[in-house]
């Protein structure tokens, strides 16, 4: 309220006097020349605020419009920007800059009548130490306008990276398949590492049991009905149906590119997300510190 009155005085002072003002509208000229003098103070704020939002604009363009608060304040530090996380709050608030929340997702698991489940050897323990030896894997539907388009992943609970997915019109075994056998290609998995995923008919099968073998993999399985017993990969798709914007694709190849594009130039190499002991990193950051540390052990 005072800044009101004291900005109505700044403008009329030429007018009818700066004493004149003060007494008519019952404020002290000390506490109007108190004003006046911290005016610097207040443009250059108000100048420091705008330069901020700039900066928390841009980065929040590049990340699909899907950072909040928290990350922003991460991609800042990482520019060696030392800035209030509060202060990033609120500039964000009064422009309407927000994160994206995550909605519930629909399960696509359908468990085979004569399946015969892997033991699960997670325990809903979703952490790794090492890159390459656990492995979470499900599969999730895109809609287009051609009918779904079914994409099967596998993400590496070290890094948090997709290393192996494919996408196709169906979602029988051959699609989880296929993606193993991409993460499998890129050289990164070690011996007897685990791959999990729920107990739908596609990672029940002979074809995945031949596979994981093949590959010197150990397969394990969640219960039935728990998502909880896989919900590292669950979180992915969560992610990757927000964050990406569209809801239904024209056709099934503007799809496939769309999702490439955000596996592989978002996701893996620019998206954060906060590591328990190195901050926020990439997912190619966090496999590029293991490898770092594995070379300083060695």
């Amino acid at each position: 309220m005072n800044d009101d009155v004291f900005a109505f005085i700044e403008a009329e002072k030429t007018t009818h006097g700066i004493a004149f003002l003060c007494r008519l509208l019952s404020v002290a000229r000390s506490s109007f020349y108190a004003w006046q003098a911290a005016a610097k103070a207040r443009a250059a704020r108000q100048a420091a605020d705008e330069a901020l939002a700039h900066e928390i604009t841009v980065l929040h363009t590049a990340s699909r419009g899907t950072y909040g608060a928290p990350r922003i304040h991460a991609e800042l530090r990482r520019l060696g920007r030392r800035v209030n996380r509060k202060r990033i709050e609120r500039i964000m608030w009064e422009r309407g800059a927000c994160g994206v929340p995550r909605r519930r997702r629909r399960n696509l698991t359908r468990q085979a009548k004569k399946a015969v489940p892997a033991r699960d050897l997670l325990g809903r323990d979703f952490t790794a130490h090492t890159p390459g030896t656990k492995l979470v894997g499900d599969v999730t539907y895109i809609p287009t306008a051609e009918g779904w388009l079914y994409l099967a992943t596998w993400l590496d609970l070290a890094t948090r990276e997709i290393v192996g997915y494919s996408m196709a019109d169906h979602h029988r075994a051959g699609l989880v398949v296929d993606a193993l056998r991409m993460a499998a290609g890129r050289g990164r998995l070690k011996p007897g590492c685990i791959a999990h995923s729920d107990r739908g008919s596609e990672y029940t099968s002979s074809e995945l049991r031949r596979e994981t073998g093949k590959l010197n993999l150990r397969q394990s399985m969640g219960r039935t009905g728990s998502c909880y017993d896989n919900a590292a990969a669950e979180s992915f798709f969560a992610v990757l149906k927000e964050e990406i914007g569209t809801r239904l694709w024209p056709d099934r190849a503007t799809a496939r590119a769309e999702i490439f594009s955000f596996v592989e130039t978002f996701y893996n190499r620019r998206r954060l997300r906060k590591h328990p002991q190195w901050g926020y990193l990439t997912p190619l950051e966090t496999r590029q510190r293991h490898e770092q540390g594995h070379t300083l052990a060695a």
